[in-house]
């Protein structure tokens, strides 16, 4: 990826083959070329920008799903999800319990990020203590299906029935759902070589970046 700044200070973002992306519509255009101003950007870079410069943000906050029976993996695989999210501007939306949950919630807090807990409660202190925005739903594992409509993208860290769940009704609503670690190997699902490509994974889900 590449970064092309103008005269103003304004940028835009190509890949290396010069198309262009355009963040309002969130589409890429014919190759044009590289100009010798453009600057190579890392996938958290581009994704950064994309947030926080571009003047067109993905609104909708990213969903993080996982066990709450979690093991060190997957907690220390959530708390990284959680900074890297919390870094480049996004909202994070979880089940805001312990575990998987709890874990990127920490994480972005880390970051000075904002995570919002769903809580299957009847009250808001249900939530762990690193959720920015508790919200108690009391509608039990019913919210599950909330978290997968209202997130923009689902992240699964591990899982079991209830991650399963989640991812399906992800699926179903049309949303793209990444898998990490173990996570249930569900048709459809994005699956990065690791933690580490997530960053290149949420870039091209979320610019519907063409392979070529």
């Amino acid at each position: 990826m590449y970064l092309i700044r103008n005269s103003q200070g304004q940028a835009s973002l190509a890949d290396a083959q010069g198309r262009h992306f355009d963040p309002a519509s969130r589409s890429w255009g014919k190759a044009q070329g590289l100009p010798t101003e453009a600057h190579p950007v890392s996938a958290e870079q581009a994704l950064c920008w994309l947030q926080r410069e571009s003047g067109h943000p993905l609104r909708p906050p990213i969903g993080v799903i996982g066990p709450r029976e979690a093991s060190d993996q997957h907690r220390q695989t959530a708390g990284q999800v959680g900074r890297l999210l919390a870094r480049c501007g996004f909202v994070v939306i979880c089940g805001g319990r312990q575990g998987v949950m709890e874990a990127v919630c920490e994480g972005v807090a880390a970051e000075g990020g904002v995570s919002i807990g769903l809580l299957p409660d009847e009250h808001w202190d249900a939530a762990n203590p690193h959720v920015t925005i508790p919200i108690a739903t009391g509608i039990g594992v019913a919210r599950n299906a909330i978290i997968a409509r209202a997130a923009g993208c689902l992240i699964a860290i591990g899982g079991g029935y209830g991650t399963h769940s989640e991812m399906a009704f992800g699926l179903q609503f049309e949303r793209p759902v990444i898998g990490l670690l173990d996570a249930p190997d569900i048709p459809g699902t994005i699956r990065p070589a690791g933690p580490e490509a997530l960053a290149e994974a949420l870039l091209r889900t979320l610019t519907g970046k063409p392979d070529q």
